[in-house]
């Protein structure tokens, strides 16, 4: 916490105090007991919610002093400030104007509910709606009336063919996490805030009902709203060709991400690497910053985001880790090893992988479902994390959302209640003493 928070924080306490203790004062006050009664002060009260947690999700700055001769050598070169991922609030330089509304495809249940936000958007909030061009050829939402009086106002763009960097605001999904999963495919490089609406199956991603949709998107677009910063790895192909020097033909690493999908592309949850239709096992050799690690043997390998770990990465039997810890998992496919457990590498490293030159088939590799293409010998994929995250908003904050995620969708650690001991009648009543002088006689009878 900055300074000019933690004096801020001390100021509206001294004035919640100085309310209380005034008799006179013309705000109301719980009828709590006395020694927790505090004066609620609406304004004030807004406030204080920034101020929930008292410590940093980051961990804390290790003391750099080792006994009294050793210490970590000074490099100001490679100090990196990372903001605290609990003070991630969401904040606009200018109010949005623009809102890319993204629903699930065939999905009837979908349609009312896109109707009410779009004729909601457009005719109280004065947006301008962008919707994929493919949403007006739908029959059934063309039959509605509300939606045929402001089709016209709707802007429309084609996947694959419009660019739609800095054209977009505020993006809105409606459905279950593929919808989220489209967004990010949309934007290959900074995307938008996004805020997401349970209409789907799992609804991981997804945290907002759509119940009260309208008093929700004002407060967004008002600003109140915490963000999760969901990491994306990068993946950049690099292709073996023949040329006159025989050297490997590569990928600009600093070409632009949506120069070519073929050759670059950002993830959200995961790349995978597989076998494909081949009946031999993978063998495939991963790299780290260029040092050999180790060879896959299996049906193939996950390279997920801390967001991807609770999707394909967790039913392969890896660990699920919360969206703001910065890391890279590994995740084998069904390894034929007994001790090829997944692995957590940190979030700044670079993975290489590659068909092994031993390997008796090529590999496939697809993005987040998508764009499956083949790893041929000789080829590698290059993993690193994106500099663009995805800004999911909470609604809540990032410790809530992910724990109920967690409990809503996978039904995390989900069984029935153990029974309480009852000495009453388990012990007492049922005479346990003399249960235990009967266990000593059969001894004594044994022996």
């Amino acid at each position: 916490m900055s300074n000019e928070e933690m004096h801020l924080a001390l100021q509206m306490a001294a004035n919640s105090i100085s309310v209380e203790d005034d008799p006179d004062s013309k705000y109301e006050t719980l009828n709590s007991p006395k020694p927790l009664r505090r004066a609620r002060v609406l304004d004030l009260n807004e406030r204080r919610k920034q101020f929930r947690r008292t410590r940093s999700l980051n961990a804390p700055s290790p003391f750099q002093q080792f006994g009294p001769c050793g210490g970590i050598m000074k490099n100001s070169a490679m100090v990196m400030q990372i903001q605290d991922p609990a003070s991630q609030r969401l904040t606009w330089y200018k109010p949005p104007l623009t809102v890319l509304v993204i629903k699930k495809v065939c999905d009837a249940s979908v349609l009312t509910p896109f109707v009410q936000l779009v004729t909601w958007l457009v005719q109280e909030k004065n947006m301008v709606v962008w919707v994929e061009s493919a949403v007006l050829d739908d029959v059934t939402l063309n039959e509605d009336i509300k939606f045929r009086s402001i089709r016209d106002k709707l802007v429309t763009f084609k996947d694959g063919r419009d660019d739609l960097t800095d054209r977009i605001d505020f993006i809105v999904c409606l459905g279950g996490d593929g919808t989220l999963l489209y967004a990010s495919l949309l934007f290959q490089q900074s995307v938008p805030p996004v805020m997401a609406f349970h209409l789907g199956s799992l609804g991981f991603l997804t945290p907002f009902r759509f119940d009260n949709f309208q008093e929700q998107l004002t407060s967004i677009l008002e600003g109140h709203a915490a963000l999760t910063l969901r990491s994306r790895l990068r993946c950049v192909m690099h292709r073996k060709t023949e040329n006159p020097h025989g050297f490997e033909h590569a990928v600009d690493s600093n070409a632009e991400p949506s120069s070519s999908l073929a050759n670059s592309i950002l993830v959200l949850n995961e790349v995978v690497i597989d076998r494909g239709p081949s009946p031999y096992l993978s063998n495939i050799d991963l790299f780290l910053d260029g040092k050999y690690i180790t060879s896959v043997q299996g049906d193939g390998l996950i390279v997920s985001t801390p967001t991807g770990s609770t999707a394909y990465a967790v039913a392969a039997g890896a660990s699920m880790i919360h969206s703001s810890v910065p890391a890279i998992m590994v995740t084998p496919i069904c390894p034929h090893s007994l001790s090829f457990r997944p692995i957590v590498v940190p979030a700044g490293v670079e993975l290489k992988i590659s068909v092994s030159p031993e390997s008796r088939n090529t590999s496939w590799v697809s993005f987040d479902g998508r764009n499956r293409q083949e790893l041929f010998h000789g080829d590698s994929l290059r993993v690193t994390t994106s500099i663009y995250p995805v800004p999911s908003i909470c609604a809540q904050d990032q410790i809530s959302d992910w724990f109920a995620s967690l409990a809503d969708g996978l039904h995390w650690n989900v069984r029935k209640r153990q029974k309480c001991l009852d000495e009453l009648s388990d012990l007492t009543a049922s005479g346990s003493e003399d249960i235990f002088d009967e266990i000593e006689n059969t001894k004594l009878y044994d022996v």
